[in-house]
């Protein structure tokens, strides 16, 4: 089996909803690998919207791609999207570049660098206006999976978790986790807005405005107004707001799915959080060591690792009843109408 454990669900009416948000923090020269340069990170939540929606992106002229030349995992959820056939739908919790496809737009502001101390403005009217949204949309779906598109979205998480008391450790888009980097940003943003480890343990959404970052609000608000079966897909940035979660005592049905990439990353202890907060977790393995292209096999050496619910996305695709070998096959011819000579 290629994802772990095996769904033994069957939704009639499932749905993917991605939540797109920029961060400050992800200007801060090697935190993200989201992006060629950390100024283009900017464009990363659009272009990977577009290129779900659409097969291309559009606000930039090539789709998001790390340093390394790595592709985004936008591909992955677009082969999901292709061969599941489920909706998907877009919002917006913050955006310095608004993607030009179809969304939900909570008009809320980017998130700031959290080194200020004071990252997300309006945490609380974040949260409100998505559990709102979670509400309406709970009446279309029977089953939800929630995935983000937030660059710089580790080092957030490392904040909010380390705010809120737990020893969390955070995976990287880049091969080498810039570990020391993320542990001296947080700590500067810590010192700043005068906090120490656990001291909003009773206050996620306060941890969330001075280290956060949009999605973080929008994703436990969503959660909330959702109120029926759901899945965050992604990795130690969803791990943040199942934290978030815990700690609000919200009584919901919720998982996460994630990668392989993450659940093995070592520089990173997801597993162990999972075990610690008690939800349930599914790992999906793309099985792209057997890929004939360079970009994908890449993956294998632990660039980019997940995104745009990649995780959820091959879990939805299981859960459809697709193989590991007819999800790479269409992966392939995602990447393959992107980067035909990679």
């Amino acid at each position: 089996m290629w994802v772990e454990p095996y769904p033994e669900f069957s939704p009639e009416k499932p749905l993917f909803i991605c939540i797109l948000a920029n961060t400050g923090t992800a200007r801060i020269p090697g935190i993200s690998a989201a992006g060629k340069t950390p100024e283009l990170t900017d464009y990363t939540p659009a272009a990977d919207a577009e290129l779900v929606e659409t097969g291309k992106a559009i606000s930039i002229t090539e789709p998001a791609m790390c340093p390394s030349g790595a592709p985004t995992p936008a591909v992955l959820t677009r082969a999901s999207m292709l061969l599941t056939e489920i909706p998907c739908l877009f919002i917006s919790a913050g955006l310095n570049v608004r993607p030009k496809v179809p969304f939900f737009d909570l008009n809320a502001h980017p998130g700031g660098d959290i080194r200020n101390g004071h990252a997300v403005e309006d945490a609380g009217d974040i949260y409100k206006k998505s559990a709102a949204l979670g509400k309406k949309l709970s009446k279309l779906s029977d089953l939800v999976i929630i995935g983000e598109s937030v660059p710089g979205g580790t080092t957030t998480a490392l904040g909010v978790m380390r705010a809120m008391g737990y020893n969390g450790m955070v995976s990287s888009s880049f091969p080498d986790n810039p570990q020391e980097i993320k542990d001296r940003v947080v700590s500067e943003g810590m010192k700043r807005a005068h906090l120490s480890f656990g001291c909003l343990k009773d206050d996620p959404l306060c941890a969330v405005g001075h280290l956060g970052d949009p999605m973080m609000a929008a994703a436990a608000g969503l959660v909330d107004g959702l109120g029926t079966k759901t899945i965050l897909a992604g990795g130690t940035q969803m791990v943040s707001v199942l934290c978030i979660i815990k700690n609000l005592g919200l009584k919901r049905d919720v998982s996460i799915a994630t990668t392989c990439y993450v659940a093995d990353d070592k520089s990173a202890n997801f597993r162990e959080m999972i075990e610690v907060l008690g939800f349930q977790a599914f790992i999906a393995d793309p099985g792209f060591g057997n890929s004939r292209f360079k970009g994908l096999r890449m993956y294998e050496r632990g660039e980019v690792k997940e995104g745009v619910g990649a995780g959820g996305a091959m879990l939805a695709a299981a859960m459809m009843g697709f193989s590991q070998k007819e999800f790479r096959e269409r992966t392939e011819e995602v990447y393959g109408s992107l980067f035909p000579i990679s």
